[in-house]
């Protein structure tokens, strides 16, 4: 599912028009990631978490020149889906899931 397929989805039903909808997820995302950059998690009950992952530093390789490159530490934005959320995508995976037998 595209971002349009899903504002689509929403418009039609909550019967919203469409370009409110754009503006809210766009609003949505927008706040989430500067939430993040200011180092502030963002936590959806029933959803998930969105956080930062802090990474440490290493060295890493430019393979072609073939010279060792140092990475600094430094943090990336990540999910966290909550419990429940994972446990209904577990369970509409195994329900959608066809058992075809080989006699």
């Amino acid at each position: 599912m595209k971002k349009a397929d899903l504002i689509n989805l929403i418009s039609e039903k909550t019967g919203v028009p469409k370009v409110d909808v754009l503006v809210s997820i766009e609003s949505f995302f927008t706040n989430v990631k500067q939430s993040l950059a200011e180092g502030e998690n963002v936590y959806i009950r029933g959803f998930g978490s969105f956080i930062t992952k802090k990474r440490a530093a290493k060295v890493g390789r430019n393979i072609k020149q073939n010279t060792s490159v140092y990475i600094p530490e430094h943090f990336v934005p990540a999910f966290k889906p909550a419990k429940e959320f994972t446990e209904e995508v577990k369970k509409l995976k195994t329900s959608n899931i066809e058992v075809v037998s080989h006699d």
